[in-house]
């Protein structure tokens, strides 16, 4: 099945059931990893409110959940390599375990970013998770990912929670470009 965005063609590449069967799985190792622990899930706004949504319905350990928002794409199907910082942290993570959640990574650029930033802040510990992972577009290592729901190729895509133009987020399956 084909979707139109705007001025993009896009086909469907993952179906929910798949997300879903995923997420399930992620949640259950989050679990065990984090028993007897008070992890703070943070979420990458905005592609990751689907994600991060869904998840923390499948983690049963107690959690704290905050927001901080960064753009690299600014409305285009590359990314920009421009950070910009929309929403800061208002939590102290300071000696906290910390469960980065991301919807994409690409060239691990805005991950990377993140990640150093929190450092700064002192946490115990620093474990990101993302739902999409592009490993040829890497441009990094990451020791921190830890938690990959999809490996896809270097494509652009839209759809749970992920956008072109502001448009797409609330597809509930995940559509790639077409050529």
């Amino acid at each position: 099945m084909k979707i139109q965005i705007e001025d993009l063609e896009f086909e469907k590449m993952i179906e929910q059931h798949a997300i879903e069967t995923q997420i399930i799985s992620i949640g259950a190792q989050i679990n065990k990893e984090y028993e007897d622990r008070l992890p703070v899930v943070i979420g990458v706004l905005n592609g990751s409110f689907m994600f991060l949504a869904d998840l923390v319905k499948h983690v049963t350990i107690p959690c704290q959940i905050a927001f901080i928002k960064l753009s690299s794409y600014h409305g285009a199907v590359n990314s920009s390599r421009k950070i910009t910082e929309d929403l800061e942290l208002k939590v102290d993570i300071k000696n906290r375990d910390v469960i980065l959640i991301e919807d994409i990574v690409d060239t691990g650029n805005t991950l990377r970013y993140i990640v150093d930033k929190l450092k700064t802040m002192n946490p115990s510990s620093i474990m990101a998770c993302s739902l999409l992972y592009k490993p040829q577009a890497m441009e990094h290592v990451i020791p921190e990912l830890k938690h990959i729901g999809f490996e896809i190729e270097n494509k652009f895509v839209v759809g749970y929670g992920l956008d072109y133009k502001e448009l797409g987020r609330n597809l509930k399956d995940i559509y790639q470009l077409v050529n």
